[in-house]
């Protein structure tokens, strides 16, 4: 099997994680059978708030669910902080490279190598498929096939 790399942009990324997130996508680098990049890793408050503007329009000084489709995130950052604006990060979002937007495949294959990996180095750890942990992929209310976050 061919072992995927990280381009730098992913390796600086990367290394805005928590170490046994680091670890973990060391290891994962070395199971994938494709091309891997890091889309985040630790996120600024003010991105995290520019991510979360997405979808939505300021009514009434509340930020209004105005675009469904385009939600990114249900956390803003300032009032809820989420697992990529700690510092190391507690989250990262992984996709195959190069980007494909339109892959329903390869994502589902990543996630799978990154639980195994994850389950193998004793890292617990939630993907965005499956925020309720239940192992039912269909019940989720908001799909990031793309986030791998530190359970804790």
């Amino acid at each position: 099997m061919q072992k995927a790399n990280l381009g730098e942009t992913s390796i600086k990324r990367r290394d805005t994680c928590h170490a046994d997130l680091i670890r973990l996508i060391n290891l994962v680098e070395k199971r994938v059978p494709f091309d891997i990049t890091i889309l985040e890793g630790h996120r600024s408050k003010e991105r995290q708030y520019s991510l979360y503007q997405k979808g939505r329009t300021l009514i009434a000084g509340e930020w209004v669910i105005t675009d469904k489709p385009k939600i990114v995130t249900k956390v803003d950052g300032f009032n809820v902080i989420g697992k990529h604006n700690y510092s190391p990060s507690k989250a990262f979002d992984l996709i195959k490279y190069p980007v494909d937007w339109k892959d329903t495949v390869s994502p589902l294959v990543l996630a799978g190598v990154v639980l195994s990996c994850a389950s193998e180095l004793g890292i617990d750890i939630r993907p965005g498929l499956d925020w309720d942990m239940d192992g039912d992929y269909d019940d989720q209310t908001f799909m990031d096939v793309y986030h791998f976050e530190l359970r804790g």
